[in-house]
């Protein structure tokens, strides 16, 4: 089954022609990895946030949005996510790619350039309509909130 593409136009920034674009690391992939683009290696000690430069700006299409989460390997092996889980990049900004990383480890985290640290996904997202009603359809759950069935 073919997948629906869709045509997002990046920019590689000044000083970055050796950091890869992002990418995708398998065939059947649904996220591209990001790559660091920090010009000297740096550290991210227990409980720090650090916004890490990604070395591109892009366009993402209008009634998209590009998503930034974590790297599963990278968060279950030391700790380290991305802090605002998912980035929202917008597709009126045109700035650099950047990553709010936070260490939730015990141990300090190395950081070096090239290095693998955040996925991105460029998904639709429709605009919302709102439509105030006096009452909502009923459901079984009903305004049953967190932990209401109790697991």
């Amino acid at each position: 089954m073919a997948r629906e593409e869709v045509t997002v136009l990046i920019r590689r920034l000044p000083g970055s022609d050796d950091i890869s674009l992002p990418a995708y690391q398998t065939a059947e992939a649904v996220a591209m990895d990001l790559c660091a683009a920090v010009v000297d290696g740096t550290h991210l000690s227990p409980g720090e946030i650090m916004v890490v430069p990604c070395g591109f700006a892009i366009a993402i299409p209008v009634g998209f949005e590009g998503q930034i989460r974590p790297r599963s390997g990278l968060a279950a092996r030391s700790g380290v996510t991305v802090v605002n889980s998912p980035g929202t990049i917008d597709p009126d900004y045109r700035g650099e790619v950047k990553v709010a990383l936070i260490n939730l480890g015990k141990t300090v985290f190395s950081i070096v350039r090239g290095m693998r640290i955040a996925q991105l996904l460029v998904v639709p997202v429709p605009r919302v309509r709102w439509v105030q009603v006096e009452e909502l359809p009923e459901t079984t759950r009903g305004d049953g909130g967190f932990g209401h069935t109790g697991q």
